[in-house]
């Protein structure tokens, strides 16, 4: 019934410009979140009008050691707070307009800056102890470009502290850029107990995990004590299980390798700590570390076309020794029917007796490889040598030369490889080895980590091994399939080919350090979509979006500065766990031993630092 509609339009366009306005202000609000982000990181400053430094004004730089051997306890303490103090004594003997910089292991932004005293104090109070590791050198230049960025100021107003215990493990005076404009002065603090007991590293003593197998970790304890240490007890745990309890014995100052044995019941992420109890210096009593072990490994054989028909005659050796063994799932697939996008579902790919390897499958199976899978080839009757070395050029390799018909008996094996460790009871010199008949020469590569695995009586290579990439390759002299002697019927054959498929799980880190900046390695974790990863630890609340990069096909996570605690993380995607990684605190801050007053001096002397001189403290300070 209304005749006229101009109220409607109104409504319309009103509703349109509300709509907008929303859309502009929260568009505004996201871009000041975005802005006060990134000033958060930034930590800009606004420089004072009275900061500017005067002409006959004083510049000093304090460096304050706040490493974790500064929690050692010294005569009035522990040496952090004895340095704390002694920077507080060294401002009040300034001028109040002179200006300070406070500089610690952090190397934070807000301590890049000129400072007024009543500022130094306040931030002085701020310092904790810290896990970042910095050397004498890296220090001093620090300190160089802060003093130097005022040449308006006389040299004798140029002047920097370092005040640190100086242990011989950062103190690298000849590093040092001799700058004379600038006086330094160092004062020691000391430990009164300069003993410690530290974990330093652990491996394993195979590269294969799996499933109720007996596992051996070593362990390597350092001594930095100036007594001997016996029966010392030693803690293992699995996922949070205590494993069994073991013991060490250590000399003064010594290091000692002990071995806690352990097995794994269930697939999947393993996450363990040891733990030793030592006092005063604790930081590095516990060690902590990651693996992971697979239910099974699949493994694909790519095959001649002509070999997946009924009228084939050959055995299929591959399929015989794989497809019954439920520690495998073994995939068979013609050479022209490969799905390339289902190469990251594998861990190993054996290329079978193939008359030549088209380009495509070329670079897929270098993909594979350097991302930590493992291939081995057997070449086929009548092979494009050339197209296998298109593959395995880019890799390192040699590869392949021309085939020989001349029959040779294989008559050495490395019994020291890896792969064959724990296969025999005992060895003979006179082991019934393969034969091999027409075979193709496999060309010494000196660009990779090449060993061999067998040689024929002629010098020449039967089979060998190559460490690329994060993957390996093994080649082989001959093929399975024609006149290529009796390797697929020998006994050797077995265990050779078994142990090469174990060997190809995946060799993740085992540990990573704080504040070392290498970036987490992920290998491919296929599609990412636009879910971000999150670093998490439920018993300390911890979850953090980390920043990541695909750098060909492989996720690589950068965790510098994020991670400051010590512990096992988890690392997910999806609210999938993807994998668990670990982080240690660096051992360097471990190893106490200090220079005292007249090994600094003779320092200086040979490194030609005649700027630079040691302040003696009395009883009551300096």
């Amino acid at each position: 019934m209304f005749t006229n509609v101009r109220f409607l339009r109104e409504v319309s366009h009103d509703t349109k410009a509300r709509n907008k306005l929303k859309n502009l202000l929260i568009l505004a609000c996201r871009l000041l979140a975005l802005f006060f982000l990134v000033m958060a990181f930034a930590q800009p400053f606004i420089p004072q009008d009275n900061a500017t430094v005067k002409k006959g004004e004083k510049i000093v730089s304090i460096w304050v050691d706040n490493s974790f051997s500064m929690d050692a306890v010294g005569a009035n303490g522990s040496l952090l707070d004895e340095v704390k103090k002694d920077a507080r004594e060294i401002v009040a003997a300034y001028n109040a307009t002179d200006r300070f910089q406070l500089l610690t292991n952090d190397f934070e932004g807000r301590h890049q800056r000129l400072l007024s005293r009543e500022e130094f104090l306040e931030l002085l109070e701020e310092v904790k102890p810290s896990p970042a590791v910095r050397n004498v050198s890296e220090v001093v230049r620090r300190q160089q470009d802060l003093l130097n960025t005022t040449p308006e100021i006389a040299q004798e107003n140029k002047q920097a502290f370092l005040l640190s215990d100086f242990q011989q493990t950062i103190s690298d005076y000849g590093r040092i850029d001799v700058d004379t404009s600038i006086q330094f002065r160092e004062i020691i603090a000391s430990a009164q107990n300069k003993n410690n007991l530290y974990i330093d590293s652990v491996w394993f003593e195979s590269p294969v995990r799996k499933i109720n197998s007996p596992e051996a970790m070593h362990v390597r304890i350092r001594s930095r004590s100036e007594v001997d240490m016996e029966n010392v007890p030693m803690r293992l745990y699995i996922n949070g299980q205590a494993k069994t309890p073991a013991s060490f014995s250590v000399s003064a100052n010594g290091t000692t390798d002990t071995i806690l044995y352990f097995t794994v019941r269930e697939p999947g992420l393993q996450q363990g700590m040891i733990e030793i109890n030592d006092y005063p210096v604790t930081f590095d009593d516990q060690f902590y570390f990651s693996f992971t072990v697979l239910k099974n490994i699949p493994v694909l054989a790519i095959e001649p076309a002509e070999s997946m028909t009924p009228v084939f005659t050959e055995a299929h050796y591959l399929k015989t020794l794989f497809a019954t063994d439920s520690a495998f799932v073994f995939t068979e697939t013609d050479e022209g029917k490969i799905d390339y996008n289902s190469f990251a579902n594998y861990r190993f790919i054996i290329v079978n007796s193939l008359k030549s390897i088209s380009s495509g499958l070329a670079n897929e199976l270098r993909k594979f490889v350097d991302n930590g899978g493992s291939i081995m080839l057997f070449p086929g009757k009548n092979a494009d040598v050339a197209s296998y070395n298109a593959l395995l050029n880019p890799l390192g390799l040699s590869g392949y030369g021309t085939i020989d018909t001349v029959q040779q008996p294989v008559d050495h094996l490395n019994f020291q490889h890896p792969l064959y460790q724990g296969v025999f009871e005992r060895t003979t010199g006179n082991m019934d080895l393969p034969l091999a008949g027409d075979h193709y020469r496999i060309l010494s590569s000196s660009r990779s980590r090449e060993e061999e695995l067998m040689r024929m009586r002629n010098g020449d290579m039967f089979l060998a091994s190559y460490r690329t990439g994060k993957g390996n390759v093994y080649l082989s002299a001959v093929g399975l399939y024609g006149e290529f002697g009796n390797l697929p019927r020998h006994a050797l054959f077995v265990p050779t080919l078994y142990q090469a498929a174990l060997f190809s799980q995946p060799q993740n880190e085992l540990f990573y350090t704080i504040s070392d900046n290498k970036p987490v390695d992920l290998g491919n974790v296929g599609a990412i979509g636009e879910n971000p990863f999150h670093l998490t630890d439920e018993a300390k609340k911890y979850d953090v979006i980390p920043s990541h990069t695909v750098q060909d096909g492989k996720t690589i996570l950068d965790v510098q500065r994020i991670v400051v605690d010590p512990g096992n993380y988890l690392v997910n995607l999806d609210n999938k766990m993807l994998t668990g990684i670990s982080f240690n605190y660096d051992r360097t801050e471990s190893d106490m031993r200090v220079f005292g007053k007249d090994e600094i001096i003779a320092q200086h002397e040979a490194a030609g630092l005649k700027n630079f001189s040691v302040l003696d403290k009395g009883p009551q300070g300096l």
